[in-house]
């Protein structure tokens, strides 16, 4: 796949990214390093609180979010995270669950400050195999530029 770079996306264009089926050993492993709550570690604990079983945490979607929106978007010497404005987790996420990103270029321009680079925000939509939005995700990254020639 082709390294992209800032003129490569356009405002509105729209990637998909492939699937990834959430496992439930990396789920709980993730839990117990990074979101030590119970409704993640533990299937028998789980089944007594309010998701009546085994979720993953937010953060373990946010992170599989990112493996699949990099590899999609092939960022040319990689995207340097500005920040996320919004981010929502609207349905919950279970081992076995099939996850997909869909990302779309929201704005875009040059950035003032680095002329090697272009500013993006981009929105994130990852959503499981049932078709439920699972996280909803709106950021910003700075992208290299191909070429900055003739540029002030």
């Amino acid at each position: 796949m082709k390294e992209r770079y800032y003129e490569d996306l356009k405002r509105g264009a729209r990637f998909r990214s492939e699937t990834i089926q959430v496992k439930e050993k990396e789920l709980i492993e993730f839990a117990h390093r990074f979101d030590p709550q119970m409704f993640h570690l533990n299937r028998k604990s789980a089944e007594r609180t309010i998701f009546k079983g085994l979720i993953a945490s937010g953060w373990y979607t946010a992170a599989i979010t990112m493996r699949l929106f990099v590899q999609t978007l092939n960022f040319a010497e990689g995207a340097i995270g500005l920040g996320v404005t919004e981010l929502r987790w609207p349905e919950v996420v279970r081992a076995g669950d099939v996850l997909h990103v869909e990302t779309e270029i929201v704005y875009r321009r040059r950035s003032r400050s680095r002329p090697r680079y272009g500013i993006i925000k981009l929105r994130n939509v990852t959503t499981n195999q049932r078709g439920e939005i699972v996280q909803e995700m709106l950021g910003a990254a700075m992208i290299p530029r191909r070429t900055v020639t003739g540029d002030k």
